[in-house]
């Protein structure tokens, strides 16, 4: 498998931070998203191999693998058993041998375990292995991951079709069974990881399953009291009761009304409406001189 470098992949440096990944990850994302290039198959190539490398990067275990092992990060975990293995046969007066790999050696060592064949006719090369992990990202917007639905991704130039469920989470990764790279030796397929990046393109702020939105309210109805309408996350418009001498910054919560739980189908978070009392402008003369007399009223 040809050796992709993550990093020139981000265009950021080796010793990069999170944040400068992320928004590397963001800024090229944009630029070559398949719905801006429909018919460019480089760029979308190249949106593939973005996809993966901030997968990798973005996730600090694996990164921590990918610094380590180069090309071959997935298979480390496999390498360092096989090498303790050695050592405890070693000790225990076998035949085996202790091994110390670094930089190709450590490549070739791969190669003769996944049938390329060891010196003296290795049993190694007889052995199941499952295929490369792949991992990729997809970016939606938050309605979208509002509700339960079919999305079909091009995976390795193969086009998969996936159930997204409702209440998926800016930054979870999903795991699809199978969707990876061949096995070797009729080793079982790898397995496709998918990290979700959200856009937020409504008024609502989303914490967990809660909703949190601002909505105005006339001076009027907040001294006086009485009703005030709002439209939820679905659009759906709602009267809420106001009480006489409502504040400034009032949060009211509206049970039930927030966004779905992930995998919990009939279950909601809450919403929760923050009021913002908006004072009358361009009022009259009459109304000026009713509200120097509930200035002078409020003074006795």
């Amino acid at each position: 498998m040809e050796f992709i470098d993550y990093y020139k992949v981000l265009g950021v440096d080796k010793n990069a931070t999170e944040e400068e990944i992320k928004k590397a990850y963001r800024k090229l994302a944009r630029k070559l998203h398949p719905d801006l290039n429909p018919n460019d198959k480089e760029a979308n190539l190249r949106f593939q191999q973005l996809n993966e490398a901030n997968a990798v990067l973005s996730d600090p275990e694996k990164r921590k693998k990918y610094d380590k092992y180069g090309k071959d990060w997935e298979h480390g975990e496999e390498f360092e058993k096989y090498q303790q293995q050695q050592r405890q046969y070693a000790n225990t007066g076998g035949q085996g041998s202790s091994y110390s790999f670094e930089g190709d050696d450590f490549s070739d060592f791969f190669s003769s375990m996944f049938g390329r064949g060891a010196a003296g006719g290795s049993k190694r090369s007889h052995v199941k292995y499952k295929g490369q992990d792949l991992n990729a990202s997809l970016q939606i917007d938050i309605r979208e991951a509002a509700k339960t639905h079919k999305r079909e991704l091009s995976v390795n130039g193969k086009n998969i079709r996936i159930t997204i469920p409702a209440g998926i989470e800016d930054g979870q990764t999903i795991k699809i069974s199978g969707y990876g790279g061949e096995g070797i030796n009729n080793g079982p397929k790898g397995d496709l990881y998918i990290t979700f990046s959200l856009v937020n393109s409504t008024p609502f702020k989303r914490v967990g399953n809660d909703l949190y939105v601002n909505s105005d309210l006339d001076l009027y109805t907040a001294v006086l009291g009485g009703e005030t309408t709002i439209n939820d996350f679905n659009d759906t418009q709602l009267k809420l009761k106001v009480v006489a001498g409502t504040q400034n910054g009032t949060k009211v919560r509206l049970k039930g009304k927030g966004f779905p739980v992930y995998k919990k189908e009939g279950e909601f978070g809450d919403l929760y409406v923050t009021y913002t009392i908006k004072m009358p402008t361009h009022l009259s003369e009459k109304e000026k001189e009713l509200f120097k007399e509930l200035a002078q009223l409020a003074k006795k």
